[in-house]
């Protein structure tokens, strides 16, 4: 059986080196790769020396990512530019250092070590929403405000407080200066008077200045709190006994701050529009949060009792996904894919935007809201792979018991106290930065559930 090679597979044709395909990217990424896929399943693209392949096929994916995941590296750029914005993390380190930090990060992101954090984002939400008034609300405001809180009081026992508008914001400059600079081949000084760069020093300034005030007080006062900076502050290498040091303390703490507030904010946004729009949805997972709560707050332990609303949670990030593309890896030796030989270097590209909306995977009405497709008895059973809004493989996402927990309770504090209803007929644009939101944010209408 001959074996294909890289120059085999299908592409389009290859113009002025690719560069006018990078420049599409940096306006609008996922149109760019939408073009691929009518290509095929496995799609070449070169761009100036840089071979890379699209990958739409749940098989491929999960081929490359788990079963070769030894033959890959991240993508030197999204590292370097998530750098300057969250040191050396565990979400761009690699190697020795990268596995030394995952096996101890594990440790604090256990679903057992979430659960106790669930009084925190309880009382985080609570607090939040009894804020609210009728009304038309701007969604994205509340929900980064909720979620911003809650990864506070998670992580330094205290609210965000008075910060969270400024800080909110800041996340967002950053955010959206991240994926312009990715499609750069490298990072201009921060001091030069270059469009954005003032705005980009500014959000980094207050985000430091306000993750470095509360690290710093807690060393200072010593204090032995359950919260997660405290089990950052305690975690032991169980090969070592070594601690993580107080440079990865904090890079752990910006990192979980940053990532860990805007990829739930971005999921509820999508998920409160979703059940405006369907009313039925809506009336049935509050009916089910009704029958299982009768009024009371919700606990870790309520989250299995309320299928319906998980299932609307992850509908939501399956036609939505916070992280909707960018899951980009580089080979360091050569594979073969699907009976191609992939040389070493070559760049492969998951985009969960395209596995989430293929009609192959999800064959009734993919572009739908159908939260019955994640009940127990859907009638069609998902591919691996197909659904990854958490990402696949050694590098899923290390929170991801956190931000399902978080959801889930927000979204059931949320049903308990407010119906929620379109301003107008119109389908929010996606915009993607780091993460999908929609285009010049999302005001629904709120009305206060009267007493039965």
């Amino acid at each position: 059986m001959t074996t294909l090679t890289w120059n085999d597979l299908p592409s389009h044709p290859d113009r002025w080196w690719g560069l006018p395909v990078l420049a599409a990217m940096r306006r609008d990424y996922l149109a760019v790769i939408s073009a691929q896929r009518p290509l095929g399943d496995l799609v070449a693209q070169r761009i100036l020396a840089e071979r890379g392949v699209d990958l739409f096929d749940p098989e491929l994916v999960r081929a490359v990512m788990v079963d070769h995941a030894d033959a890959l590296t991240r993508w030197e750029r999204g590292p370097e530019v998530f750098a300057q914005l969250m040191g050396q993390s565990v979400l761009v380190t690699e190697g020795a250092t990268w596995q030394r930090q995952r096996r101890m990060l594990m440790q604090a992101f256990t679903p057992k070590r979430v659960a106790g954090y669930a009084a925190l984002m309880t009382e985080a939400a609570a607090a939040g929403l009894a804020q609210v008034r009728e009304g038309e609300v701007a969604m994205d405001t509340l929900f980064s405000h909720l979620t911003m809180d809650v990864i506070s009081r998670t992580l330094f026992s205290r609210p965000i407080g008075v910060d969270t508008g400024a800080a909110a914001e800041a996340v967002q400059v950053l955010s959206e200066t991240a994926l312009a600079e990715m499609f750069w081949p490298m990072t201009l000084p921060d001091w030069l008077p270059l469009p954005g760069k003032a705005a980009k020093r500014r959000a980094n300034r207050l985000l430091h200045g306000l993750l470095g005030g509360h690290v710093q007080a807690r060393r200072e006062s010593n204090e032995d709190k359950a919260d997660l900076l405290g089990m950052l502050m305690a975690l032991r290498d169980e090969a070592t006994g070594e601690a993580l040091s107080p440079q990865e303390i904090y890079d752990q703490c910006m990192v979980s701050f940053q990532a860990g507030h805007e990829t739930s904010a971005t999921a509820l946004l999508w998920w409160s529009w979703l059940l405006a729009a369907h009313p039925e949805a809506q009336v049935r997972a509050r009916a089910e949060v009704d029958a299982v709560l009768a009024g009371r707050a919700p606990t870790s332990d309520d989250a299995a009792a309320l299928p319906f609303l998980s299932a609307t949670l992850k509908e939501a990030m399956r036609l939505y996904p916070p992280v909707a593309g960018l899951l980009t890896r580089r080979l360091t030796r050569a594979i073969t894919l699907g009976g191609v030989r992939l040389p070493a270097r070559t760049l492969v590209r998951v985009t969960p935007w395209l596995l989430h909306r293929d009609p192959r995977w999800w064959p009734d009405a993919p572009l739908a809201f159908k939260p019955e497709r994640f009940m127990a008895d859907a009638p069609h059973e998902i591919p691996r792979g197909a659904y990854i809004p958490f990402g696949v493989g050694p590098r899923v996402c290390l929170g991801q018991h956190f931000a399902v927990l978080e959801m889930t309770l927000i979204a059931a504090l949320m049903l308990q106290r407010f119906e929620l209803s379109p301003v107008n007929s119109e389908v929010p644009r996606p915009r993607m930065a780091v993460t999908l939101r929609p285009d010049g944010g999302l005001k629904l209408r709120l009305a206060a559930r009267r007493p039965a």
